[in-house]
């Protein structure tokens, strides 16, 4: 170490000064000699004598300056060493691997035990070898120890750094060090917790249905039945420290601390299952929605929020609870079948605002979702049909027609009561789409699955006619929404529209047929998800010319499909004794996702099988069917893998994983919902 202590900057240039007046005195002493010798040689002598006397003071004083230097440095380093260890913030100083060298005093009273190289890890978990500073980068990184939280800022000390940078000595060599400081934010936080806790969080409770469950009562105890309802919302929010205000006969706004919403969620809202349970010979059970938004900005924001919920959990069905958290949507409840609404008022307001919005545009466009069913093609048929009603240029957007919908398709082409440019593919329909153009979009309320998710953005005037409940993932800008979970079919929605869009409006056979088809595979030949209003539908369409007959020829199946069918059923998997499960390896056929459809409908034909799922690898993608009998939801299970549907019929579609994990986590996330009753 000695030998590496070399002098530097200007001490070092300060010394070498009388090396550069001997080189003066040289030329001085050569001037003289040209002018006198003798006095050159007089000269010369106190030259010599000079360098002489100035190289021997340089040899002894030169090692007494660098011990000087040294030695300062050391004591000053230990009034530094002496500051740090009486420091009040915790101070350590780390190698490279993050053990610990050295800490001060208060340091050792926070952590009261000796760290003697220790790894910092074993003492704050949360900082690990990979989080260390690197290159000139300081590392921020938050740690608890003993009930209190800390902000650990450390940054790297190289040593060659400090050699390069001081003015007087060069120590040598190159060694790296990591100085900890850790700064009590313990206080801090629990204001900022507190806080938080104590935000306030609007929220809406909707009675679902209030006037069809009073109906369903004796008249006599309609207002016990209503005071009931009243004290069970007001007992249940009175828990939770909740100010309760009945704004509507049916409908309550409720303010709570935001610590209880916590309580809340892990409950499951609770309130749902108790207000289902009251029971004082009501035909009808008594459902409730919630909507509730949190962690907003401002307090109107969160009410802002809580109407959305609202409107969300009203699309999705009702029996529910959404919270809306910024961009996290959670859902809560939603077990229950829904309840077909007896009325029709519901339809008549919808259809008269379509039509009003139809008849302002000079042209309509229809597109259903990617991979047409028949059920999508009938839909837009059908509103085809009210456009053209309208005396309105009506356009159907259809990319890829699929073996199931190429039989109806067949039967507009080359007719000539239809437009031939009836059909556009994604390409030419970016072409004609302007603000003048009524988009609707039928069967599918996602804009990712919608046949050309672009058009969205072309026009403002956009409609929403779906029958599948809603998720996170909406077209927001609709200015008409029409979402009926408890519809069987978007046909049987557009059925009842086209009963109040214009008296003595007459469907051709070809429309009735592709509708009435849309209206029977969507409910497996009128067996799954079907009420009166399903049957009112389809006896208006067979008024209208459908031919039951001629749309049973068009969907017989071919040999190899019925052979796919049955390879899948035959490698069906029972679990639980409740839950099929299989695979559906589509061969050569055109429409593998169809067919594992019909196999999932299949499926339920076992005794015993309550819910069943068909997984059919397309190109890549894992497609899953869904189907239950009503003691199951499967609409719950398919969102938790980012699809949904209805409670008896749903589907997701997963991307860069095998049939087989798929399956695996498929069932694993069943058996997790079923234990903790969840569907």
């Amino acid at each position: 170490m000695k030998n590496q202590v070399k002098l530097k900057g200007q001490l070092k240039s300060y010394l070498r000064w009388p090396i550069i007046l001997s080189c003066l005195l040289v030329a001085m002493t050569i001037g003289i000699f040209l002018v006198d010798y003798r006095c050159g040689l007089i000269a010369s002598v106190a030259l010599i004598c000079y360098m002489i006397a100035s190289l021997v003071i340089n040899a002894r004083v030169k090692p007494i300056i660098i011990s000087e230097l040294v030695n300062f440095a050391l004591e000053y380093g230990q009034v530094q060493k002496s500051l740090l260890f009486d420091l009040q913030i915790p101070y350590a100083v780390l190698d490279e691997q993050g053990h610990l060298l050295w800490a001060n005093k208060t340091f050792h009273e926070m952590t009261e035990e000796k760290f003697s190289l220790k790894s910092i890890e074993h003492i704050f978990p949360e900082i690990t070898k990979d989080k260390l500073p690197s290159g000139e980068d300081k590392a921020i990184i938050p740690v608890s120890f003993a009930n209190g939280y800390y902000r650990a800022e450390l940054s790297r000390i190289v040593l060659e750094d400090f050699s390069q940078n001081n003015g007087l000595v060069d120590l040598g060599g190159e060694n790296v060090l990591i100085a900890m400081y850790l700064f009590d934010e313990t206080q801090i936080r629990n204001y900022i917790r507190e806080n938080q806790e104590q935000r306030l969080v609007c929220g809406i409770i909707f009675v679902d249905d209030y006037e069809d469950a009073l109906s369903s009562t004796e008249e006599v105890r309609r207002s016990l039945l209503a005071a009931l309802i009243d004290r069970k919302i007001t007992k249940y929010m009175q828990n939770y420290d909740a100010i309760v205000t009945k704004i509507e006969k049916d409908r309550y706004q409720f303010v709570i601390q935001h610590r209880y919403l916590p309580q809340l969620q892990s409950t499951k809202f609770s309130l749902l299952d108790e207000v289902r349970e009251i029971n004082i010979g009501n035909e009808m059970a008594v459902t409730l929605c919630i909507g509730i938004g949190a962690d907003a900005a401002s307090y109107a924001q969160s009410a802002e929020w809580a109407k959305n919920a609202i409107e969300l959990a009203l699309g999705r069905g009702g029996d529910q609870a959404v919270v809306k958290e910024k961009e996290k949507i959670s859902y809560y409840g939603g077990k229950k079948k829904q309840v077909e609404k007896s009325t029709r008022v519901r339809a008549r307001v919808k259809a008269h605002a379509l039509k009003q919005l139809i008849e302002g545009k000079d042209q309509v466009v229809v597109m259903g979702h990617r991979i047409g069913d028949v059920d999508s093609f009938g839909a837009s048929v059908g509103v085809y049909r009210i456009a053209r009603a309208l005396n309105k240029k009506a356009y159907v957007v259809l990319n890829e027609v699929t073996k199931t919908v190429r039989p109806l398709k067949e039967c507009f082409e080359n007719n000539s009561y239809f437009d031939s440019d009836m059909f556009l593919n994604e390409v030419q329909a970016k072409e004609i789409v302007n603000l003048n153009t009524a988009l609707v979009v039928v069967d599918v309320n996602r804009p990712s699955y919608t046949e050309c998710p672009d058009l969205l953005g072309f026009t403002r005037s956009i409609v929403v006619l779906d029958h599948h409940r809603q998720s996170s993932e909406s077209i927001e800008n609709a200015v008409l929404s029409y979402i009926e979970p408890y519809a069987s079919s978007a046909s049987e929605m557009v059925a009842e529209i086209l009963q109040y869009i214009s008296d003595g409006i007459k469907l051709r056979s070809e429309e009735a047929n592709a509708m009435y088809a849309g209206l029977m595979i969507d409910t497996n030949n009128f067996l799954n998800k079907t009420g009166v209003r399903t049957f009112e539908a389809a006896a208006y369409l067979r008024k209208n010319g459908a031919d039951v007959l001629k749309i049973r020829q068009m969907f017989r199946e071919d040999m190899e499909t019925y052979r796919v069918k049955a390879s899948a059923i035959s490698r069906t998997d029972i679990f639980d004794r409740e839950f099929a499960m299989t695979q559906c390896i589509p061969g050569s056929i055109e429409t593998p996702t169809v067919v594992g459809a019909q196999v999932a409908n299949d499926l339920l034909n076992i005794t015993g099988v309550k819910a069943s799922f068909v997984f059919t690898d397309v190109k890549g993608t894992i497609y899953i069917s869904a189907r239950s009998m009503e003691e199951v939801n499967v609409q719950l299970v398919m969102e938790h893998f980012g699809g949904g549907g209805h409670s008896t019929m749903a589907g997701a579609q997963l991307q860069d994983i095998s049939v087989e994990d798929a399956m695996a986590k498929v069932k694993a996330e069943v058996r997790r919902m079923k234990n903790e009753g969840e569907i």
